[in-house]
């Protein structure tokens, strides 16, 4: 596993974008995601056989590693949750814009964190 020096103090260092490697972190930072892990993995590769390329194998490595970027920092992973949770409950459509944007800066500076 690796870290860069920008992303010090997370639970666990960035793993590397293997499926054990991934599989091992989320174990620790997030392990009731298993399951929908797991099922991701099979319907990657069934996807990819079906194509005949690599692409939904390379997608569902990149989703994943996002994940586990915003879970091995415990105050951002809850600032996702309250801010998809508050997008959902907002009575006034500005303010659930505000919070999907939120949340969307969030997953975006994981992906950009993990090359994504």
């Amino acid at each position: 596993m690796t870290t860069r020096p920008d992303h010090v103090g997370g639970l666990i260092p960035r793993p590397e974008q293997t499926p054990a490697a991934l599989r091992a972190a989320l174990a620790v930072v997030a392990p009731e995601r298993l399951p929908e892990m797991d099922a991701g993995r099979r319907a990657a590769v069934t996807e990819a056989i079906e194509q005949s390329g690599i692409t939904p194998l390379r997608m569902f490595l990149i989703q994943w590693a996002a994940t586990i970027e915003i879970e091995r920092f415990p105050d951002t992973a809850r600032e996702l949750r309250r801010a998809e949770y508050m997008a959902q409950i907002a009575e006034d459509p500005e303010e659930s814009r505000r919070y999907v944007r939120a949340a969307g800066d969030i997953i975006r500076a994981a992906h950009k964190a993990v090359g994504g």
